[in-house]
């Protein structure tokens, strides 16, 4: 097989430093999640969509409330165990909650009751957060977005958004009303909607100075306020007892370089975003002279990073690319976002555990929180959680050494995941996410994502090679990945061409060694799009020398769902079919036998396990001493998942008849279950376990497919077999 040994061992090493590294410092790892479904009102559908957005913590840190726009209200979680977290009940509010804040035993939310772009319109209401009885509520004349209350009680700081309509002249400033500023005083623990004052913030942008769109505010223990105006890329601190404003500056830009900004199915990091606003979004003060904003941007810009600035507006640090580039690392970056924000920093979290500052930032698109160690400088890169789909916000915990997200997104209409409160806790223990990252190249990182196929090297233990499938349809791929470091490390891209450019119209879903130091590829087909059934043999620099289409017997039978696995055995190429074509009884699948020296097809069939909701198929074949080892799955998600396994057919009682005629059905014995594997982080489990493969010493790597991070939380769980602990050698599981 082709090899880069110095290329590999500079990765092993890399990986040992900083799997050093991090068994030295606290980091955090997830350790349970529920589901915004949990609390649904008696007798609402289960089909209801929901959301978890701004989440606030009750003073005691056992109580979570969260603004829920669909449902227009606030939900709230138990978290009095923080692995076994509850839904608490729903309190249902008259408008869209925009935000929330906890103040003493209360919680406070800004409500949007708009009833147009140009009648904005809103109120801010405080709520017991035990029993939820309604206390004061407070006509803010505007249409909300964040509140903040400060340290002392003292008041709450909402920021009147009154934003505009993105269809009208394309979005374009300004757009009337204005926003402002509004700050409640608080008095016995009570608002005092009397007394409230209304701080302009016109005339103080550059951009479109008669229509400021105050977007996140946050409180200093001086009672001084932070103010973005994203859309008008600007920053205010205001005195938050007199509402004088004390200093305004831009947000000020970014020159990008080797940025991916073109949506092409492809990761290239080669594009230039010169003098990029920052726009920001959330902001969060580091202490009473630095605060942090995520640069997010929503109007003409976003720098995708996030920046600390002082209260005289000096920049102190600028992240640039650094955290998109972790996104990326780590299969999280979202390509469908290229042309527009990226990674999207839009979520800000600041906390304090065992005396040092944590910086939290949350990449919205990506579904994924950078964790930085605030140094007074630079702040120290610690590692990225994985989090449901689109974290909206996020609250730390530290006296409970807890960090919780919001996660927005609620897939129902499309079948997928539900929006989920996800709890991580600090341990003195290595990061358990991401279980696979690639490298940096040439000062750009290796960009990858929905791994569909496995295989392992047959002479270099504990290399593999994986392939993407189509949503990358413009960058086909095999990657050398090096399984022996924690975490597995993508060491290399290997375009697979044709006629030296990128091949065209694959859909690459199993990989297996020819043993001539290439490959033999399989790709779905999918005739109505002119993608053809095939297997595509490739040398090692991924050109492809041979191309042998699925036969005539075969393709008469089809149906969309083809190869999804492939594996050698000698001359003979067996394919794993992912679900039932036409010929095929109900319950059961093809497994495909080409000839490679002689050309001739066969097949068998294969019984899939019967279910109640959804479908059963295969998604990998791998032959290994004797038998074929086929992962089978369904393709339901988080509690609804029944079927996610391994299972064994022995060669020996495999025997194949031509294609067109009567087909053996072989027996299967089911040799693990993936559940628990995809249980293990504390999230919901994932539908797709694609690949998996053997070493020549028998150890065994399965890993999921991300979807490319679209409708997905772009989590890819790549991880040993293992069994009571130890690695599970497959010698053992001879015939």
């Amino acid at each position: 097989m082709r090899r880069s040994p110095q290329l590999l061992f500079s990765v092993l090493a890399l990986s040992i430093s900083a799997g050093l590294h991090a068994a030295e410092t606290q980091t955090f790892n997830r350790i349970s999640s529920v589901s915004t479904v949990e609390n649904l009102p008696p007798g609402q559908p289960q089909e209801t969509e929901t959301s978890a957005e701004i989440i606030a913590v009750s003073e005691d840190g056992n109580t979570l409330v969260y603004s829920d726009s669909p449902m227009k209200g606030v939900g709230l979680v138990d978290i009095s165990n923080p692995e076994k977290p509850a839904g608490k009940g729903f309190i249902s509010m008259e408008g869209e909650p925009t935000s929330v804040a906890v103040l003493n035993d209360t919680f406070v939310t800004g409500v949007n009751t708009s009833k147009s772009f140009t009648e904005p319109s809103g109120y801010l209401v405080q709520r017991n957060i035990n029993t939820g009885k309604q206390m004061w509520k407070c006509d803010l004349g505007g249409q909300p977005d964040s509140v903040a209350v400060a340290k002392d009680g003292s008041f709450v700081a909402v920021a009147i958004e009154n934003e505009r309509d993105e269809d009208l002249n394309d979005g374009d400033l300004p757009q009337m009303p204005a926003g402002y500023l509004t700050l409640v005083p608080v008095k016995g623990g009570q608002l005092v909607c009397a007394e409230q004052k209304k701080v302009e913030m016109t005339g103080l942008a550059e951009i479109a100075p008669s229509d400021p769109e105050p977007e996140f505010v946050d409180i200093n223990s001086l009672g001084e306020v932070v103010v973005t105006l994203q859309e008008n890329n600007h920053l205010a601190i205001v005195n938050g007892k007199t509402g004088e404003i004390i200093n305004h500056f831009p947000a000020g830009s970014v020159d990008l370089d080797n940025v991916d900004i073109e949506e092409e199915r492809a990761l290239t990091f080669d594009g230039k975003q010169p003098n990029r606003k920052r726009e920001p979004d959330a902001v969060k003060w580091l202490d009473d002279e630095r605060f942090v904003i995520a640069n997010e941007g929503d109007y003409q810009g976003g720098s995708r990073g996030f920046t600390i600035f002082n209260k005289q507006g000096d920049v102190l640090y600028e992240s640039g690319l650094d955290f998109e580039y972790r996104v990326a690392q780590a299969g999280h970056y979202p390509e469908k976002r290229s042309g527009n924000k990226g990674a999207e920093p839009e979520g800000l979290a600041v906390g304090e555990f065992n005396g040092q500052r944590y910086i939290f930032v949350l990449s919205e698109r990506g579904s994924v929180v950078g964790v930085y160690r605030d140094t007074g400088a630079a702040p120290e890169f610690v590692q990225l959680l994985p989090s449901g789909i689109a974290p909206e916000s996020a609250v730390t915990i530290p006296e409970r050494g807890l960090f919780v997200t919001a996660n927005e997104k609620d897939l129902i209409e499309d079948g997928g995941p539900r929006a989920h409160v996800m709890v991580y806790q600090m341990m003195d223990k290595a990061p358990e996410y991401p279980q696979i990252e690639s490298v940096m190249v040439d000062g750009k990182p290796i960009g990858w994502g929905a791994l569909s196929g496995l295989v392992a090297d047959p002479e270099h233990d504990g290399i593999l090679y994986a392939v993407n499938d189509s949503f990358y349809a413009k960058q086909p791929s095999i990657f050398v990945i090096d399984a022996a470091s924690k975490p597995a490390k993508i060491a290399e891209r290997i375009l697979v061409k044709r006629n030296g450019k990128a091949a065209e119209k694959l859909d690459l879903e199993g990989i297996t060694t020819d043993g001539n130091g290439g490959f033999w590829l399989a790709s779905e087909g999918r005739t109505d799009k002119g993608i053809p059934h095939a297997l595509y043999r490739t040398d090692g620099k991924g050109n492809i020398v041979e191309t042998v289409p699925f036969p005539p017997d075969l393709l008469a039978v089809e149906k969309r769902f083809g190869a999804e696995g492939i594996t050698r055995v000698g001359d003979t190429l067996w394919i794993a079919i992912q679900r039932s074509w036409k010929d095929d009884p109900e319950n059961s699948v093809k497994l495909v036998q080409y000839n490679t020296q002689t050309g001739e097809w066969k097949a068998v069939r294969y019984p899939t396990e019967k279910v109640d909701k959804g479908w059963v198929g295969l998604s990998e074949i791998t032959a290994y001493e004797g038998a074929l080892f086929i992962i089978e799955r369904d393709n339901q998600i988080g509690d609804n998942a029944r079927v996610k396994q391994l299972t064994r057919v022995i060669l020996a009682d495999a025997k194949p008849a031509p294609l067109g005629g009567k087909l053996p059905l072989v027996r299967k014995d089911v040799v693990y279950d993936f559940l628990p594997d995809l249980k293990a982080q504390g999230g919901y489990v994932t539908d797709k376990i694609e690949g998996f493969a053997i070493t020549k010493e028998g150890i065994a790597y399965a890993v999921t497919d991300n979807d490319g991070v679209d409708d997905s939380s772009g989590e890819t769980f790549f991880f040993m077999l293992t069994k009571e602990g130890k690695p599970l050698n497959f010698n053992t599981l001879r015939p």
